[in-house]
């Protein structure tokens, strides 16, 4: 990894239209010229889960801790030998399981991939309800507008944590519904402002 590449872990609960902003982050950032790749956290997992027959991404929330934390460390891996200006990760602060909540980005991970930047894509509880309750693309439980509440809670005290282990600076960008573009637009200016 080029010790000059900005590594920005750009994170969100699921429905928070997190993928569809890097997206269009990339897209700018490449406008301007810049080498850019964005790594999908999970499915850089998912690649080497299904080798062990998982079918989908969110089956791996069912695999065992040991499991989980072998496949984030061969993501990291993977992510740490990228040479591009500026690399999006694309990840989760905690993988939600049926018994507890699992860190997405824990130290040995950070150690890895060196994140220069952080953000928190955060949205209204209740659009990430509705935008859940239409992504037919994947398997997810559905919860309630107060659950998805904590959620967003645990992950601002869960980027603030991660920036004290790391000494990366964070923020937290807002994507209400329509939002999407003034998102990207932000996140793109602090990456290129701040790398």
């Amino acid at each position: 990894m080029d010790e000059n590449s900005v590594r920005a872990v750009i994170v969100g609960i699921p429905g928070v239209g997190k993928t569809t902003v890097i997206a269009q982050v990339q897209n700018i950032l490449r406008q301007r010229g810049l080498k850019v790749a964005t790594a999908v956290f999970g499915t850089l997992m998912f690649e080497e889960a299904s080798k062990k027959n998982v079918k989908n991404r969110d089956e791996m929330r069912n695999l065992s801790i040991g499991e989980q934390r072998d496949l984030q460390e061969d993501a990291a891996k993977r992510i740490a030998g990228m040479n591009e200006n500026i690399i999006i990760i694309d990840t989760h602060l905690f993988i939600k399981t049926s018994q507890w909540y699992y860190p997405g980005i824990p130290l040995n991970i950070v150690q890895i991939i060196r994140p220069t930047h952080l953000l928190l894509i955060i949205a209204n509880a209740g659009e990430i309800s509705l935008r859940r309750q239409a992504d037919t693309t994947r398997h997810r439980e559905l919860l309630s507008e107060e659950e998805i509440q904590h959620e967003i809670d645990l992950s601002r005290m869960m980027i603030v944590s991660l920036a004290n282990l790391t000494g990366s600076p964070f923020t937290i960008i807002e994507n209400n519904n329509n939002q999407a573009a003034k998102a990207a637009h932000g996140i793109a200016s602090i990456l290129v402002e701040n790398g």
